[in-house]
């Protein structure tokens, strides 16, 4: 008799689960499971095209083939040649539909971290649900969700009413410079966007997609002061020595801006002594000085990454006033390089979360939540800050050890994340949908 109610039970709970979904998104899902194989096919194809950021002409080749594929489905597409900023380019497209929908910006990228030189170089199929290979969870693997979920929804007969912006970006993973050019075409495209999705991997967790990403910018501390027999120092004509004002301001930082809850400030290369020469390129150099001689000049670089413009600023200002109070006899300044912006969790993001958990628990594909954004490093999507109504990110596909030789992906949730980035989709473009809830 219990495992007659048992049975009865899951019945009863797939019918309901099928009873969440119209006609129309069954159709959708159903072509993505359908489809399934030629999805790995095409994630086989591109993942075996090395396209390291640095590698022009295999970034092109991965971004005509998502070009065609695009094309295919009635957008207007066209490269966006790099060479103003110093990388191979974007790829972009426009599709506009009948439909009075929002406008919906799509964000991918082409590039990888594994250059030509790389160990890392083709899909392997571990087995059937593990692949590895370079890019193919960040994110080669949510490129072809986007593609496949929009190839689900032309085949619905969904598309012609869409407005969709697509812009898959050549440097992600090393961005060309100046930031102005490098991300014109996608701060162009997020004017013209109502709802920003980006496809990257998150943390890569199911249970979790990105609402605050934390900006991503450098900073460089210069350091003087008056070489001297170690003897002399701390008298009033040589005073304290670069190296001892470098570490006054370093525990500055610390101490005024350690608390602070999500900002971090980081000073990943110090070079201090007698004579320095710095390798700008590389980040790093020599320095030569011995320890009876106080410390002409020291240089410190490092990140800094906050969750708001304001805090960022906040933080800034804060450094710059710890730089300002010098010891004796010392110098120093401090600069900022440009960056990526960051993505601060607003309620209109939230609010799409919550779109996007509601299609993930019709699907029985689980809730979400947000990841916390210590755990999410900084992306494109944070460009489209302060220009669309809402964004979210990490709807790609699922796996780890990114940026290493080891990254893999996990193939079972290539439809299952298909199927929800189609329908959030779909239900995001209902001229009925209403946003502020």
């Amino acid at each position: 008799m219990r495992k007659l109610f048992l049975f009865l039970l899951t019945i009863l709970t797939s019918l309901l689960s099928q009873a969440q979904l119209s006609k129309v998104e069954k159709k959708i899902t159903s072509y993505v499971e359908g489809n399934n194989a030629s999805a790995v096919k095409l994630l086989e194809e591109v993942v075996n095209i090395n396209s390291g950021s640095m590698n022009f002409e295999g970034v092109q080749k991965v971004g005509q083939i998502f070009k065609a594929r695009l094309g295919a489905l009635g957008f207007e597409t066209k490269w966006i040649d790099g060479k103003a900023f110093g990388r191979a380019g974007h790829l972009v497209g426009y599709h506009t539909g009948k439909g009075p929908g929002k406008t919906l910006l799509l964000i991918g990228h082409l590039d990888t971290v594994f250059e030509p030189a790389s160990t890392l170089q083709k899909f392997i199929l571990v087995n059937d649900s593990i692949a590895t290979g370079p890019g193919v969870s960040d994110m080669k693997g949510g490129d072809v969700i986007m593609i496949y979920s929009l190839e689900a929804l032309k085949q619905a007969g969904l598309l012609k009413q869409m407005n969709i912006i697509v812009v898959m970006t050549g440097d992600e993973e090393l961005s060309g410079r100046p930031l102005s050019l490098a991300r014109a075409e996608l701060i162009e495209a997020a004017r013209q966007a109502d709802i920003a999705i980006g496809f990257e991997d998150g943390d890569s967790n199911p249970k979790t997609a990105v609402v605050s990403r934390r900006s991503s910018s450098g900073w460089e501390l210069n350091v003087k002061g008056k070489a001297a027999h170690s003897s002399q120092i701390f008298t009033k004509e040589i005073g304290a020595g670069a190296i001892y004002e470098t570490s006054r301001i370093l525990t500055g930082f610390y101490t005024e801006l350690s608390s602070e809850k999500d900002l971090t400030f980081n000073p990943g290369m110090i070079l201090g002594g007698n004579e320095v020469n710095r390798d700008a390129l590389l980040d790093g150099g020599e320095a030569f000085g011995k320890g009876n001689i106080v410390a002409k000049e020291a240089i410190v670089t490092g990140d800094i990454r906050a969750i708001s413009p304001e805090q960022l600023e906040r933080a800034q200002a804060t450094m710059l006033e710890v730089v300002s109070k010098h010891l004796p006899q010392t110098e120093a300044t401090l600069t900022f390089d440009e960056g990526y912006p960051p993505l601060a969790p607003t309620d209109g993001n939230f609010n799409l979360l919550n779109y996007y958990a509601k299609v993930s628990t019709d699907l029985k594909l689980g809730s979400i939540t947000a990841v916390n954004p210590r755990d999410a490093g900084a992306a494109d999507i944070s460009f489209t800050a302060g220009y669309v109504d809402m964004a979210i990110d990490g709807l790609g596909l699922f796996g780890g050890h990114g940026h290493t030789v080891e990254e893999y992906a996990n193939l079972n949730w290539l439809p299952r994340q298909t199927k929800r980035a189609a329908l959030l989709i779909h239900r995001l473009t209902q001229s009925s949908v209403d946003l502020k809830h």
